[in-house]
């Protein structure tokens, strides 16, 4: 079952956030991304753990960290 998963991520423009996505992207379990650059947040919908997807996000160099599941 999928769920929400938010995270705050360091992100200062649009090639940080475009590096996030494509990472995330590539994975056939998340279904979709949405970033809030304001926020320096991204919400995840995917059926992987949150976990799974904080190692995916650390890829990108960026510093980041897990909020939780959002309800």
């Amino acid at each position: 079952m999928s769920k929400v998963h938010e995270y705050n991520v360091a992100m200062s423009c649009s090639g940080c956030s475009g590096a996030v996505q494509r990472v995330l992207g590539r994975l056939p379990e998340v279904e979709q991304v949405e970033i809030d650059m304001e926020k320096q947040k991204v919400y995840v919908t995917s059926s992987l753990s949150g976990d799974d997807l904080l190692t995916t996000i650390k890829k990108t160099g960026r510093e980041c960290s897990y909020v939780g599941v959002k309800q």
